[in-house]
């Protein structure tokens, strides 16, 4: 009883790498059984995935990028369990934001492929687009994702201790935690969530000042965009300046970087290059580029050229996490072997995943359900297609997921929506290459990107999850 007693402390090594011979002991301990997936934890996540699905859609698509839905959920998980006086809640707790942080994943894995989909209508009256192929390709993306990852769990969540930051999975444990010390260390998150919903109403109702700030509000600001093509953007949302917080001021300072560099050195410089050479990097484009808006170079060519730093920073992720995923795949052969690694040797209940042959099998059947789906109902049974579409898919999916892991761990947010446009590319350039091409392309690459981006989204969200 006098341990039930002790104020929930996170062990000071929580945090940083553990030293030689050092070992981490998580506040729930390994051989101990709590409260955590019941009726009254399953249900609260439920609701907070339906609820915060269509919070995280409507931010995606506003600002193009998902923000995780764990913290607030967590917010909300504490303040349930505490007006319900329920005891030892940290469990449910942790199963509460788990099921309904999973909404912003999936969001993230249809919204930035999908959607185009019914644009596209306007201008291709023959397209048609279902339902059920945004479904389908939103569920096997999905189950791809989290399969592909299953065996870099350890690497990620326990191998790499400290060494990896986790922002927004820190962020959460600090909520949880605070829950559980009661409802005065929750009190500072409570004040914080009020400030920031009042911060936000009188953005949006009274319009007392704009969201999107711009240097273009002044003369002079305007002047500059026009002639030296430099403009100063700013979104004072509080859901963009929460992430900054989250991010920590290292990996926020980076990200900025990324923006000043582009927005503050490239876009000024491009057109200094002359009409012909740009137009040659991108021929659907007439106009010339001394004419255009700083926002309109943005969206012609500079925007192509951070897709291309994403996709190379994903390669050279793919290249730096080789050994991990050459490890990942040793591993499942031995074990399909039956040799080293296959025995059934007791195990903490918190380090347990599915036995790889079960991971293995689950790959194997989900590729062919997608397979099957390219081929019934999206390629119009064309074989040659719907292979080279499964392989497209497969390859690139199971190298992202590490790269989309990593991000997670590092800064917080998965890019999934630059890697996503790098997918489309491929898919796009390959497809055309064996024959798909007009309307059926477009409609087979952007299902193709769908697939993959919710994969990496699950990817992503797979490895938030389990880091708490």
């Amino acid at each position: 009883m006098e341990e039930e007693k002790k104020p929930v402390e996170l062990p000071e090594n929580a945090y940083r790498e553990l030293k030689e011979g050092e070992s981490y002991e998580p506040i729930m301990k390994p051989g101990k059984v709590y409260p955590e997936a019941n009726l009254w934890s399953v249900g609260w996540g439920l609701l907070m995935a339906v609820l915060f699905s269509a919070a995280a859609a409507y931010l995606g698509l506003k600002v193009g990028q998902v923000f995780e839905a764990a913290i607030p959920i967590a917010i909300i998980a504490v303040g349930v369990s505490s007006v319900a006086k329920r005891k030892g809640a940290l469990g449910e707790n942790v199963i509460i934001q788990s099921i309904g942080a999973c909404s912003g994943v999936i969001v993230a894995g249809a919204i930035f492929t999908l959607p185009a989909l019914y644009i596209l209508q306007a201008k291709y009256p023959d397209m048609t687009v279902n339902f059920m192929q945004v479904f389908i390709s939103s569920l096997l993306g999905g189950v791809l994702g989290i399969l592909f990852l299953i065996p870099f769990r350890k690497y990620f969540v326990k191998d790499m201790h400290g060494k990896y930051p986790f922002p927004e999975a820190t962020a959460t444990t600090q909520v949880l935690i605070s829950g559980e010390k009661g409802a005065g260390q929750a009190k500072p998150l409570v004040v914080s969530g009020i400030i920031g919903g009042i911060y936000d109403f009188i953005v949006s109702t009274f319009g007392l000042w704009t969201e999107n700030f711009t240097s273009r509000v002044c003369a002079w600001g305007s002047a500059l965009a026009t002639k030296a093509k430099l403009v100063f953007s700013i979104n004072t949302g509080a859901a963009v300046l929460g992430l900054g917080y989250i991010v920590g001021l290292k990996y926020a300072c980076i990200i900025a970087a990324g923006s000043a560099l582009v927005w503050f050195v490239i876009v000024p410089i491009l057109p200094m290059l002359g009409d012909a050479f740009l137009q040659s990097l991108n021929p659907a484009v007439t106009d010339a580029v001394a004419q255009m808006e700083p926002e309109q170079i943005f969206s012609s060519y500079a925007r192509h050229i951070g897709i291309g730093g994403i996709a190379m920073a994903g390669i050279l992720g793919i290249i730096k996490s080789w050994p991990v995923i050459k490890g990942a795949v040793s591993l499942a052969g031995r074990e399909l072997k039956g040799g080293a690694g296959s025995a059934n040797v007791e195990v903490e209940r918190t380090q347990r995943d599915l036995p790889m042959k079960i991971v293995i099998i689950g790959i194997i059947v989900a590729l062919v359900a997608v397979f099957a789906f390219f081929y019934f109902g999206v390629m119009d049974f064309n074989l040659l297609h719907a292979v080279v579409g499964i392989l497209v898919v497969g390859i690139i999916a199971f190298l992202f997921t590490t790269v989309a892991a990593n991000a997670i761990a590092i800064v917080g947010t998965n890019p999934v929506s630059g890697m996503t446009l790098m997918t489309l590319i491929l898919a796009s350039v390959i497809m055309v290459a064996v024959g798909l091409k007009g309307t059926p392309g477009i409609v087979s690459a952007l299902i193709m990107g769908g697939v993959v981006c919710t994969a990496l989204s699950m990817a992503g969200g797979f490895i938030l999850l389990t880091s708490r």
